[in-house]
């Protein structure tokens, strides 16, 4: 108990100076706005926000105090980054398989995706998706349906949707005059959002999966196929587990990239934290206190996210070693 105390007593200090630190900052900044006649201090955020946003996982409306606005902001933010998350590991540790392969075609496909995607900044990306989705596709009238039940056009992508009421059931989308009406409705910025931060990310993790799988010694592989396992069970129980260890301290820092890349998205309208803190900021004049307010929620996120992963990282460096 006393060692662990010690251990951890000089990081309590320097977090508890780096507090103080800012804190003092922060003071001097609003008691200069203040000397020169600026309106100063967070009790902005309890008056009505007088702005809407248009999309939202929660019942919003202008009325709100802008709180309320800031919180859709960041829940909007998890929206697309959370399954961003997801969707890049699963295809980066795809395409960095594929770079493994032995056969040559997959091999070289994959390491054109690569090397043409993570030269391209996301920005670009972000836009050419949108871009995409916005003028290649046909009308919600002419909507094409790639699976059953679904729809996707201009307007976006619609999708059944199951409600838990009295009359539970599954809402299906319909083609309705122009337009299309019911299910569940994912917009076409919030896809371009989640396709370009996807992809962008899904390549760096491919980098990362293929130099941790390269770390494993030969030896181990050895020994497994010496057992007669398949090559997919090599990977599965042995390669994999150990290259973890490598792989898991990188793949924290995409998360915090990728997480952090989503206010990019206020370049084509999608209302993420960014784009709600600039109206905010402009309704409310309060420039200093809007930016504070987007740095603490991305420093909690990423705070967070590392802690996580951290805890994570433990459990496979202990499960390898053993």
């Amino acid at each position: 108990m006393r060692q662990a105390l010690l251990r951890w007593l000089p990081q309590i200090l320097l977090l508890a100076l780096l507090a103080l630190l800012l804190g003092w900052l922060g003071h001097n900044v609003l008691e200069n706005m203040r000397e020169r006649g600026i309106r100063a201090g967070f009790g902005f955020l309890l008056e009505p926000a007088g702005f809407e946003i248009g999309e939202s996982l929660f019942d919003y409306d202008a009325s709100l105090p802008l709180w309320r606005a800031f919180l859709t902001g960041v829940m909007n933010t998890l929206r697309v980054a959370l399954p961003a998350s997801v969707i890049a590991t699963l295809l980066g540790t795809l395409i960095g398989l594929g770079r493994l392969a032995r056969h040559p075609v997959p091999r070289r496909l994959c390491g054109m995706l690569v090397e043409t995607l993570r030269n391209i900044p996301l920005l670009l990306q972000l836009l050419m998706c949108y871009f995409a989705l916005t003028s290649l596709l046909p009308d919600a009238a002419d909507a094409i349906s790639p699976l059953p039940g679904s729809f996707l056009s201009k307007s976006g992508l619609f999708l059944p949707a199951w409600h838990c009421t009295p009359q539970c059931g599954w809402d299906m989308p319909q083609v309705a005059g122009f337009g299309i009406e019911g299910g569940w409705s994912l917009t076409p910025e919030y896809l371009a959002v989640l396709i370009a931060l996807s992809l962008y990310s899904a390549v760096f993790i491919a980098e990362i999966v293929r130099g941790g799988i390269l770390s494993v010694s030969s030896g181990q592989i050895a020994a497994g196929n010496a057992l007669g396992l398949t090559r997919l069970q090599v990977l599965w129980h042995i390669t994999l587990p150990l290259a973890l260890r490598a792989i898991v301290p990188a793949l924290t820092n995409q998360y915090l990239n990728l997480t952090k890349n989503s206010s990019l998205a206020v370049a084509i309208g999608y209302p993420e934290l960014v784009s709600v803190a600039n109206t905010a900021l402009n309704q409310s004049g309060r420039a200093f206190e809007c930016i504070v307010v987007v740095m603490a929620v991305y420093l909690s996120l990423s705070l967070i996210t590392a802690a996580l992963m951290n805890l994570y990282n433990a459990r496979v460096a202990l499960r390898g070693a053993a």
